[in-house]
């Protein structure tokens, strides 16, 4: 009994436990505390943000007490999209307690934080005006392409649908906009910077309803999915490195992205120095306009054309049976025979070819030609960009830069279910496009790739 008693004692007395005292100073730096492969060290060691305060000096008075430092704000703002923080408030709080996000902004324990409120005045004033997260995004890749992360020679584009913070019953009239101005204010600043901006000129997702909490958005769908109000928010991504290198907001019209798609590569060839070798898309991009637009500037195309149901299904010769005759500005049917110049339609940009009665009524070709008195086809503007793209679609490396295409797709995954921007938080295609807050609905891009990608999983 006595040896079960000094057991059990000495079992207990072996224990330990863990004093709650808490000590009055503590003696440690911060950087010890964070790792060296940490993301935030890895960015504080790669990534400049000395450039913040020369863009931002003009924003500043020279009179009266200092300010925040900017940077200090872009850093803290920087961590919530990284970390999915959708609420300026929270962000704050973590702060406090997190030693990694402490070190990157350079904050001590004996130094106060920001307010929460000081973000939204920033990001409605001196942010936003200055475009300063739109430089960031410019820096960070103008940087990763120098040090060769980004090679920049096969891009992907891509768009999304990004639901507005509005519903369908928020839409009346676009007559009734005046009168709805008077009570409201959102409306009353929309048609007064529509004004500003281009009075002789309606916008081009201009629609017959328009929303008096969000008029900007656009009542569309994509993939299938109900009508909604929102916005495309739209990629430019390196194949190579998955590094997403453009970003814009567009209304929710497919014509947009193909504009957006041009806006983007520009910008990025003066970045670069030079114009892609290749750009993958999906059909949507396959206009005549825009594939014409890559060869003028010797881009391949990997993207299949968009042609009409007509055209897939009609069991007749297609344009591509038929043989140009730029001397006479005419078309040779395969029969031998000669289709004239029609005229042209600058609405659906096409040049009409038409044979005559004599010459096709005798053919022996003619049930595989048409089914009417003479054959009759409009041929786009743009016929030999088309037929380009789809000579290209047959090719190992069209198959390739299809698979590579997939990568945007995770990224727009990483947006919607990562980061939380399934839905806009702010409204205005302005606050939309400035991506100055966890709480605005355009993630500006990140250097680095996808969690998922499988050749650039390291962050």
């Amino acid at each position: 009994m006595l040896c079960i008693i000094a057991i059990v004692g000495g079992l207990l007395i072996m224990m330990g436990q863990q004093s709650r005292s808490e000590a009055l100073f503590y003696y440690f730096r911060l950087e010890d505390q964070v790792p060296e492969n940490h993301l935030l060290r890895l960015i504080e060691k790669h990534i400049s943000f000395a450039f913040v305060r020369e863009r931002l000096k003009h924003s500043y008075s020279e009179m009266g007490r200092p300010s925040i430092d900017p940077e200090l704000l872009l850093r803290i703002l920087l961590i919530g999209y990284l970390y999915g923080m959708t609420s300026e408030r929270k962000l704050v709080e973590e702060l406090r307690m997190h030693l990694a996000w402490r070190c990157f902004t350079g904050l001590g324990f004996d130094q106060e934080i920001p307010h929460h409120s000081t973000f939204s005045k920033n990001r409605h004033g001196r942010f936003q005006e200055s475009k300063l997260f739109e430089q960031l995004f410019e820096e960070i890749v103008r940087q990763c392409v120098e040090v060769g992360l980004v090679q920049g020679k096969h891009l992907s584009v891509d768009g999304s649908f990004v639901e507005a913070n509005a519903t369908k019953q928020s839409r009346i009239p676009r007559e009734q906009l005046g009168e709805a101005a008077q009570v409201n204010h959102t409306v009353r600043q929309y048609l007064k910077e529509l004004e500003q901006q281009n009075p002789l000129q309606e916008p081009v997702h201009e629609q017959e309803q328009v929303s008096t909490t969000h008029p900007d958005s656009t009542y569309a769908t994509k993939g299938g999915t109900p009508a909604r109000l929102g916005y495309y928010d739209n990629y430019l991504v390196d194949n190579g490195s998955c590094v997403i290198v453009g970003v814009q907001a567009t209304a929710a019209r497919m014509s947009q992205e193909t504009v957006a798609a041009q806006d983007m590569l520009t910008r990025f060839a003066e970045w670069q120095g030079r114009a892609p070798a290749s750009v993958a898309a999906d059909t949507t991009y396959g206009n005549g306009e825009f594939l014409q637009w890559l060869a003028d500037r010797s881009i391949t195309p990997y993207m299949r054309t968009r042609d009409s149901i007509h055209r897939k299904n009609s069991p007749f010769y297609g344009p591509e049976r038929f043989t140009y005759q730029p001397e006479s500005n005419s078309y040779r049917c395969p029969a031998g025979q000669q289709l004239n110049y029609g005229g042209r339609s600058l609405r659906n940009r096409t040049y009409a070819y038409i044979g005559t009665r004599k010459r096709c009524g005798a053919c022996a070709l003619k049930v595989q030609c048409t089914s009417g008195a003479f054959r009759f086809f409009a041929i786009h503007m743009d016929e030999p960009a088309r037929q380009h793209a789809r000579e290209l679609a047959n090719t190992p490396e069209f198959a390739r830069a299809q698979r590579q295409r997939k990568k945007v797709e995770a990224l727009f995954a990483e947006l919607k279910n990562q980061i939380g921007l399934r839905r806009l938080r702010l409204r205005r295609l302005k606050c939309r496009r400035c991506g100055s807050s966890p709480q605005n609905a355009d993630y500006r891009g990140s250097p680095y790739p996808a969690s998922g990608n499988s050749e650039t999983s390291s962050r």
